[in-house]
């Protein structure tokens, strides 16, 4: 083996996924999924190469753009439901020996449904499998959430279940006190290490021995349908665990919020205008965005509107607010950082709510920075956050509550 060994990250997405369609380049907070795992290969010090794995041509252009290569498709009969991960990993490591010569020392395989995982997982576990060179693999396990010592197994043909585990020296381990039964753990999809001669020579994708490495089960999840995917948001949104990301980490919310910067088209209002014959325009607001915005200013928070948009409407509406507003401005930047220096608010404690590329600058100069749930496709991947709501249907209030509870200072109309 060369001093630096050839680690090659192969990450299978094969289209036609039922329980969620589209699903490895299926928006996941603001990215593809499949960017998330190509992040994480693309990051790691000890990874050679990064290749994807797909019978998919969407996959594949999406792949390409986030920086994996995608040298070959998959063929469609390695490709179905029910298709084996050693079929897959086969015909990548044939097809790379044999087209280019090229046989990697150590394979990595990323699977895109366990997007979310430590910064240094990838570079930990290879490095663990090098140190023990008689190791056929390494798999990433988590803590079980259920205790297989208390499972048991039913044979429809016989009236008697039996128990899946037993202990040595225990008779009755299913009706034991779960402290005293095995730490049994369960297999993830975030990283499997594997040496080439295991899938090439005996077709096997973990052979034997193999290595553990344990992860902590906050990185848990599994994405397989729309519901698992919201769940595993949520923890990208709330956890506060580093991760990698495709582009920068998003920061977590401040302990004290002093400033709630606001957006208005788009971000205020659904980003719809009505415009009368006569040149008249009109928008919606939201009247429980509103009642949000009362709240956190009695709460001791001050909240001001930057706006691009000159019309009178925007004035109108934050007068009826009671809300300072600087409007028909194009220098965004310029005005936030003008009022935090005026006004002696530390960027600390700034939050920032937009939903489009020229709300983008600001998010640097503030503490946090969210974004509506139909923002521009950029500002939800620059954004900390992207909010549940919409512009105009309750994002703002969604932001205004989030606020309240870092702050602990609910206003008693709340209770």
């Amino acid at each position: 083996m060369v001093d630096r060994p050839e680690v090659l990250a192969i990450i299978p997405a094969r289209g036609g996924s039922k329980g969620l369609p589209g699903k490895n380049v299926h928006d996941f907070a603001g990215f593809p999924l499949i960017a998330y795992s190509i992040a994480a290969a693309k990051q790691a010090k000890t990874v050679t190469r990064t290749i994807v794995s797909t019978d998919d041509d969407e996959i594949a252009a999406v792949a390409q753009e986030w920086g994996a290569e995608v040298p070959f498709r998959r063929p469609a009969e390695i490709s179905q439901d029910r298709s084996l991960d050693i079929d897959t990993f086969l015909h990548a490591l044939r097809w790379l020996e044999e087209h280019e010569n090229y046989r990697p020392d150590l394979v990595v395989q990323l699977r895109p449904t366990s997007p979310i995982r430590p910064p240094d997982l990838i570079d930990n576990a290879v490095m663990r499998m090098l140190d023990y060179p008689q190791a056929e693999s390494l798999r990433g396990v988590v803590p079980a959430g259920q205790n297989p010592f208390k499972m048991w197994l039913i044979d429809e043909n016989d009236p008697f279940m039996q128990p899946l585990n037993l202990v040595e020296g225990m008779p009755e381990p299913y009706n034991a006190p779960r402290q005293s039964l095995p730490q049994a753990y369960w297999q993830t999809g975030h990283i499997d290490v594997i040496r080439p001669h295991v899938i090439l020579d005996k077709h096997q994708m973990s052979g034997s021995p193999i290595l553990s490495y344990q992860i902590d089960p906050a990185y848990t999840v599994d994405i397989d349908n729309l519901e698992t995917l919201l769940q595993a948001e949520q923890v990208v949104w709330d956890a506060h665990i580093p991760m990698v990301h495709p582009v920068n980490p998003r920061r977590s919310f401040p302990e004290k919020v002093s400033l709630l910067v606001l957006d208005f088209d788009g971000t205020m209002t659904d980003d719809r205008v009505w415009v009368s014959e006569d040149g008249k325009e009109m928008v919606a607001a939201n009247r429980g965005d509103g009642m949000g915005i009362q709240l956190v200013k009695q709460s001791g928070v001050d909240v001001i509107v930057i706006s691009k948009e000159k019309n009178p409407v925007v004035s109108a509406r934050c007068q009826k607010l009671k809300l300072p507003v600087v409007q028909g401005i194009d220098d965004k930047p310029a005005v936030l950082q003008q009022y935090l220096t005026q006004h002696s608010i530390p960027a600390a404690q700034v939050v920032y709510l937009g939903n489009d590329i020229n709300d983008i600058p600001c998010f640097p100069m503030v503490a946090y920075a969210a974004v509506v749930a139909d923002a521009n496709k950029k500002a939800r991947q620059a954004a900390d956050r992207i909010l549940q709501h919409k512009g105009g249907h309750g994002a703002v209030r969604e932001l205004c509550e989030m606020i309240l509870e870092h702050n602990q200072k609910i206003p008693c109309e709340l209770t």
